[in-house]
C-alpha cells in the first residue's frame, strides 16, 4: 500500500553536530516540539511524554555519525508512530528533514493540520537553536 508523505524541512544556522546533538536528546523535545506532549522523562531506561491522550513511549534511534535522528512514539491507546527524522550537514548550516506520512484514513484536512503543526516544531527548533549562543 502506497503511503502519502511529505517532506518537510528548515535550515537552521547552526553546524550539523549542534542540531544533532540538541534534537538527539529526548530531554530537549518539549522545547521544540510541545505538541507532542508536556515534559519528556525518563523512567527505568525509557523514555515517556504525557499527552492529553495519556502516557506515551518513546524510542529514539542510536547515536550515529549520520544525523538520524528517527524515533516511535507508542501512544496510549497501543499504536505505534514511526517519525522519520534526520539533521544534514549544508556547508556550516543544517537542514533538518522530517518525513510526515498520512495515517490511514487521515482526511485532508487532518494531513494538512499536522503539516501545519510539524512546520511550527521545525520553525520552533530552528529559533531555539539560533538564538542559543555559542
Amino acid at each position: 500500500m502506497a503511503t502519502d508523505t511529505r517532506h518537510l524541512s528548515v535550515q537552521i544556522d547552526r553546524p550539523v553536530a549542534e542540531v544533532y546533538a540538541f534534537a538527539a536528546d529526548p530531554a530537549n523535545l518539549a522545547r521544540w516540539a510541545p505538541g507532542l506532549g508536556g515534559s519528556v522523562v525518563p523512567v527505568d531506561g525509557h523514555w515517556f511524554v504525557d499527552t492529553p491522550e495519556g502516557r506515551a513511549r518513546l524510542t529514539f534511534a542510536p547515536a550515529n555519525e549520520y544525523g538520524v535522528l528517527d524515533h516511535e512514539v507508542r501512544t496510549p491507546s497501543g499504536e505505534t508512530v514511526y517519525v522519520p527524522l534526520r539533521a544534514i550537514a549544508d556547508g556550516d548550516a543544517t537542514e533538518v528533514v522530517f518525513s510526515l506520512r498520512r495515517m490511514p484514513g487521515m482526511s485532508d484536512a487532518d494531513f494538512d493540520r499536522d503539516t501545519a503543526l510539524v512546520e511550527a516544531d521545525l520553525a520552533r527548533l530552528k529559533a531555539v537553536l539560533e538564538s542559543a549562543t555559542g
